[in-house]
């Protein structure tokens, strides 16, 4: 199951619950966020996708996204990206936070040009 959503263009964490779509993010797209993680587990009412953009640990443009809820129980949420600087993300059910321990989930995202053409 893993290699089809690779080949679909998409990145899943099974451990996470997490999967991205698509992959490798490109800037000018609309990507979807989907969630199936602790908080979805857990029975959260609502789930919020926290995101912003930035290189390394700095978050910049930070906006927020309620997600969906979807009839298999994951949540998704749809973010258009219109930068090329990194993609980062998090969860919140309004009171837990799923955020990869600390670490968040970075996504790298690319300019759409050909290096060397």
């Amino acid at each position: 199951m893993l290699e089809l959503w690779r080949r679909l263009g998409r990145n899943f964490n099974e451990e996470y619950g997490i999967e991205v779509s698509p992959t490798p993010i490109t800037a000018g797209e609309t990507v979807t966020v989907r969630y199936n993680g602790t908080l979805a587990e857990q029975g959260a009412k609502q789930i919020t996708l926290h995101a912003g953009y930035g290189t390394g640990d700095n978050w910049e443009e930070v906006f927020d996204v309620p997600m969906t809820k979807q009839p298999d129980g994951s949540w998704t949420a749809e973010v258009a990206i219109d930068t090329d600087s990194q993609f980062h993300f998090c969860f919140t059910d309004g009171k837990s936070w799923d955020n990869n321990y600390g670490k968040n989930w970075t996504y790298e995202v690319h300019n759409g040009l050909n290096p060397g053409k």
